[in-house]
């Protein structure tokens, strides 16, 4: 059995209303921006890895689980926790106060342990200081790695394809970024590292769910009579030919991230949440605005046709 089979849906028809609820959506999570900026000082709301704060290394002589210390640190509401070298020893990633050293962080955060875990034998063992000069090093380097990675699809995709192609996959990409962006900023998750891997790891998503979908549209160009038929039909007979391939990878992938955000705990929460919100918006993003932004930029700027000047050479097809 073959989902979705006789597909014959209308998306490039439906294109005007999914400009408008991509544009409410990402003109609404620009305004939450600004209000950031008034309420937090910041567009969006930075962790440690890019604000600086404390690095406090402990070690227990009994068995403690990460959740235990987690639990311990104040529940959802504690600091980011990662295990470090033996079974027993943590790091522990917490925000300076203005009015707090690092040194009654570490007080604080041992008190706190030994009042939630008595018996569990918590030492501090290493103290250290991140600056904020190395936060503002890492929003540089995120935003670069964000930046270089359009540049290499719409590269990789122009030699693959054509330019038009590359142009239609970055502002497609583009839009996935500014909508998680957007929700970020609406929801005040903390960006940490973890964060921007996952939106790195939309990109990736989103781009492999375009090549697919343009990859068909090509074949379809290139088949007996494709240069002939409507550019409009045509793209919406290849998002019909590969809308199988969509729903199912889209599907599956979805079911094991809502395992993980149910099953993995607070440690991966945000990061998964981030994929789940990336997988949903890539696959809306390769139907209903890569795809259309493949009709605009033709029927804008379209292309040279050779045919009205060598008649005999076939026509060149366009999207």
């Amino acid at each position: 059995m073959r989902l979705f089979s006789q597909a014959q849906y209308r998306f490039i028809e439906k294109r005007r209303g999914a400009y408008f609820v991509s544009g409410t959506v990402i003109a609404m999570g620009i305004a939450t921006m600004f209000l950031n900026v008034a309420s937090l000082g910041s567009w969006l709301n930075y962790g440690v890895d890019f604000l600086g704060g404390s690095l406090i290394q402990v070690r227990f002589e009994q068995q403690v689980t990460a959740g235990e210390l987690r639990d311990a640190l104040g529940g959802s509401e504690a600091p980011p926790i990662t295990q470090f070298g033996s079974e027993n020893e943590f790091v522990i990633r917490a925000p300076l106060s203005e009015d707090a050293s690092i040194t009654e962080v570490a007080e604080q955060i041992e008190s706190d342990v030994t009042a939630n875990l008595p018996n569990s034998g918590v030492e501090v063992v290493r103290t250290e200081l991140v600056g904020a000069k190395v936060g503002g090093e890492l929003q540089t380097k995120a935003l670069l790695a964000v930046l270089l990675s359009f540049l290499l699809t719409l590269v990789y995709i122009a030699v693959r394809f054509e330019f038009r192609f590359g142009l239609a996959a970055v502002i497609a990409t583009a839009h996935d970024i500014l909508i998680t962006l957007g929700f970020l900023a609406a929801f005040r998750t903390e960006i940490s590292l973890p964060t921007v891997a996952a939106i790195l790891t939309i990109l990736g998503y989103s781009l492999n769910d375009t090549i697919v979908v343009f990859d068909r549209v090509r074949e379809n160009m290139k088949a007996k009579g494709g240069r002939k038929r409507d550019p409009i039909e045509l793209v919406n007979a290849s998002i019909n030919e590969t809308l199988p391939r969509t729903v199912l990878t889209s599907g599956t992938t979805l079911a094991v991230l809502t395992a993980l955000l149910v099953l993995g705990g607070a440690v991966i929460r945000d990061f998964t949440i981030v994929l789940i919100l990336g997988v949903v918006i890539g696959t809306y993003s390769s139907i209903f605005v890569a795809s259309p932004a493949l009709i605009e930029i033709q029927n804008r700027w379209g292309v040279a046709d050779p045919s009205r000047k060598k008649k005999e050479r076939p026509r060149p097809a366009t999207v």
